[in-house]
């Protein structure tokens, strides 16, 4: 019993962990004055900011510290690297010293391998510690990722609301201190055994609850605006509460058998179907498919898979052929769960449709973020800037946790989580060209709300549908390629903004020293029209990676109920 409670302790201080490193989302909040202080055009601008996404891309990094170095020793490493990466930075927008520019992106490029080895610390924490729910318990903490932005915003209003240079001085403290605060639970985590029916239920109804819990700290963050020092103090201090409630959890472990007999028959949550583990441990997963069986959520695929392939490819052959079902049936995959690795899964048209949704999808919204305080500005809306900051964030939170939805409503509606994905990239291009139709505040602020929730979503499902396309032994290293995505289209989108910003920029408007300002709608019109352009693209190519797997969730699913039968 003590174990079970120590397993939700680990579950909270890995929302704490999510919460506040997500340091790179309130880069919008201090652009403006890093520009002016470094005196750099938009274009070098938008460099630092790649900086910081392609430390995303050295995530192999901290898989390969994994393997020699206790986790919480991990922890604290990312808590340092995001301390001097971003103290430093502080010292230099506060003009404390002076540094040259690529000293400047060398700390942004550390800072931002520090929010990647925080998440994969988080990860780990996750799948070690809830083999079975591990969809439910990702799409959870993983949320709370997307709620920094709006956390640090009423941090830094709490102490000083017209200095933003202190957003760099909370992302450089904030992270190592609640490293510190999770210390004790991660080297008291417990021991993995298998866990019987009943309990495999208790746990689906805790997480429906702290969902329930984790939509009322967004609408919290969202519909509570601060105003001046002393309620933006009253608001995070509130905000603290509602992160803090969630340590109950444990407590309401042992009263299991009451809730089982009094809301348990109400709010019934079939676990995941998508998980795909038995209900032991990853290293049983891994001797069951080296002996040939793939164990999907105890449906097991036996040494027939090759059989089962050639049939289904078989009966695709037969039909008839157009260009478009060409694509669709060429090569698809039949089965969930079959490990690819690196070699194979470059190979595969199925990774490169899902890479291009990434690319083409989500990618757009985290530069979209990095570029709101310019769009606010460019439109004379710089005051707005935070409030624009906390929709984002508190939108791509809901998006976050809209991503447990296959999980969650699974037993009545069955939907591929591939097609789920197509169905989160719809609003994106609608947010877009609703920018570019309108300058108005209420058309930003929609856009934005809009491609928060949809990139949210899909930063948050990444992982689930990385482990189920192309296996759960290889999610760490495939998703990591996947990544990659991040910084190249950090470079290419940021890029093509920076340049149109700039193309516009008026040297006789004098708002910022040292530096070049555009004020208009021209500023980022043609950058709206291409991106929404961009963002079409992805959703066709989700629609198409849909198509294809389409069969493989069908047939798990067919296999799945049929067991449930026996």
């Amino acid at each position: 019993m003590a174990g079970q409670s120590r397993k939700w302790m680990i579950l909270v201080v890995t929302i704490w962990l999510q919460a506040f490193t997500g340091t790179n989302f309130d880069f919008s909040a201090y652009s403006s004055d890093y520009k002016s202080v470094l005196g750099v055009s938009q274009v070098q601008l938008n460099y630092l900011a790649v900086a910081s996404d392609l430390g995303k891309a050295l995530g192999w990094s901290s898989g390969l510290a994994l393997m020699y170095l206790p986790l919480w020793v991990v922890m604290f490493i990312s808590g340092f690297m995001g301390l001097v990466g971003y103290g430093v930075q502080w010292l230099v927008i506060s003009n404390f010293i002076a540094l040259p520019y690529f000293a400047v992106f060398l700390l942004c490029l550390l800072a931002g391998c520090s929010i990647c080895w925080f998440n994969t610390v988080c990860f780990v924490l996750c799948i070690k510690n809830f083999p079975t729910n591990r969809p439910l318990a990702l799409s959870l903490t993983v949320s709370f990722n997307g709620v920094s932005a709006a956390l640090y915003n009423l941090a830094a209003k709490s102490f000083d609301s017209s200095s933003n240079d202190l957003y760099l001085l909370l992302n450089a403290f904030i992270p190592l201190l609640t490293s510190i605060a999770a210390l004790i639970p991660i080297l008291r985590q417990p021991s993995l055994d298998p866990l019987p029916d009943d309990a495999v239920k208790r746990d689906q109804l805790i997480f429906l609850l702290l969902n329930f819990l984790a939509v009322t700290t967004g609408l919290y963050l969202l519909f509570l605006p601060s105003r001046d020092p002393s309620s933006a103090r009253l608001l995070f201090c509130g905000a603290i509460v509602l992160l803090v409630l969630p340590l109950f959890i444990p407590g309401m472990v042992y009263a299991r058998d009451w809730f089982h007999r009094t809301i348990y028959s109400s709010f019934r949550v079939e676990g995941s179907g998508f998980i795909l583990i038995n209900h032991d441990d990853l290293e049983l997963h891994k001797e069951l498919l080296s002996r040939g069986n793939s164990l999907v959520d105890g449906v097991s695929y036996v040494e027939n898979g090759d059989a089962y392939s050639n049939q289904i490819r078989e009966r695709d052959a037969d039909s008839s052929e157009g260009c478009c079902e060409t694509l669709i049936k060429r090569d698809p995959l039949v089965m969930l769960g079959e490990e690819h690795k690196a070699n194979l899964l470059v190979r595969r048209l199925d990774f490169w449709l899902y890479y291009f949704v990434y690319f083409f999808g989500g990618t757009i919204g985290l530069v979209y973020t990095n570029n709101l305080g310019q769009i606010a500005q460019s439109l004379g809306l710089s005051s707005t800037t935070s409030t624009l900051i906390t929709i984002y964030s508190a939108f791509s939170f809901f998006g976050r946790l809209l991503s447990a939805a296959p999980d969650i409503v699974r037993r009545k509606v069955y939907f591929a989580r591939t097609g789920w994905l197509a169905i989160a990239l719809l609003p994106t291009p609608i947010a877009f060209f609703l920018l570019a139709a309108s300058g108005s505040e209420v058309a930003l602020q929609a856009g934005t709300a809009i491609v928060g929730l949809s990139s949210g979503f899909i930063f948050a499902a990444a992982v689930s549908v990385t482990s189920e396309l192309f296996g759960p032994s290889s999610v760490g290293v495939n998703h990591n390629i996947l990544i990659t995505n991040i910084p190249i289209g950090s470079l290419l989108y940021g890029l093509l903004s920076a340049l149109v910003y700039d193309a516009n920029a008026s040297p006789d408007i004098d708002m910022m020293p040292n530096s070049l300002v555009c004020m208009g709608r021209k500023c980022y019109f043609l950058t709206f029209v291409f991106w929404g352009c961009v963002s079409i693209l992805g959703l066709a190519s989700s629609a198409l990676l849909f198509l294809r797997t389409r069969k493989a969730y069908d047939h798990f699913e067919k296999n799945r109920r049929s067991e449930l039968l026996y």
